[in-house]
């Protein structure tokens, strides 16, 4: 046969969700496989990152370089992110893995903006979709440096997510 779909070694298939298809998948130079799925990554040795949990994505044209995100804390309407350690994977035959990283991860942006705030600071209002889930997640993330501690900010993050929420209408 001329054009064979490549299949995925049932050794190396992560625990899928019943609503969970894998879309591309390559394997690591570490005998690993990175799996990219209609509702997340699946990278070696990890539960899936969901599409809305990674911050950001680089393909070198070798290597898939993934920082995700995690919850740090909590706001009225919003929950507060931080990044979490870039993990790196050379991918031997990356197959359609790099562009379904970046399609997926572009598509769950549903809306993004920078402001200032009191101190000096500034943070990142993020509105994002949850594959499988009605409606928008909508998270804050502090640029380093910023205090948000500092008087006047949680006020400010209330009033920007409020704003950004009825411009966007979720």
């Amino acid at each position: 046969m001329l054009f064979r779909r490549r299949r995925l070694p049932a050794a190396q298939r992560p625990s899928l969700a019943p609503d969970e298809r894998i879309v591309a998948w390559a394997s690591t130079a570490d005998d690993g496989v990175v799996v990219a799925t209609n509702l997340g990554l699946w990278l070696p040795g990890a539960p899936r990152v969901g599409w809305h949990e990674i911050h950001k994505a680089t393909w070198s044209g070798r290597q898939l370089a993934v920082t995700a995100a995690e919850q740090v804390g909590e706001g009225d309407g919003y929950v507060v992110m931080a990044d979490r350690e870039p993990v790196v994977h050379t991918l031997l035959d990356p197959d359609r893995v790099p562009e379904q990283v970046r399609t997926r991860v572009t598509r769950s942006v549903a809306y993004t903006s920078h402001h200032q705030v009191p101190g000096g600071g500034g943070v990142r209002v993020v509105a994002r979709r949850v594959s499988g889930v009605d409606g928008l997640r909508w998270t804050v993330r502090y640029d380093a440096g910023t205090d948000p501690g500092f008087n006047g900010v949680g006020e400010t993050i209330v009033h920007l997510v409020s704003a950004a929420r009825n411009g966007v209408g979720g």
